[in-house]
């Protein structure tokens, strides 16, 4: 799922639900546009949630000491990136 599937799904369930005003055989376009708009925004809350889950930042650093050996740091810090979406 992504951004771009949220927003299609929203938009079609949205036109079908208040621009046409019509039935195909027993199906009610309306009832059909709103799932598709519901469904459309919960595409779009789950691909925010998953991003805001995958921006985190982490540096690791290698120190190599004079007797040969090495030391490890990691450092991880989850922030969400102020000017993205």
């Amino acid at each position: 799922m992504g951004y771009g599937l949220g927003i299609f799904l929203l938009a079609l369930g949205l036109i079908l639900a208040f621009a046409v005003g019509d039935s195909i055989g027993s199906v009610d376009l309306y009832t059909a546009g709103l799932i598709l708009a519901g469904v459309g925004v919960l595409a779009l809350v789950l691909t925010v949630a998953s991003t805001m889950g995958r921006r985190r930042t982490g540096t690791v650093a290698t120190t190599t000491h004079p007797d040969g050996s090495q030391t490890v740091q990691e450092r991880r810090s989850t922030h969400a990136d102020p000017g993205g979406i």
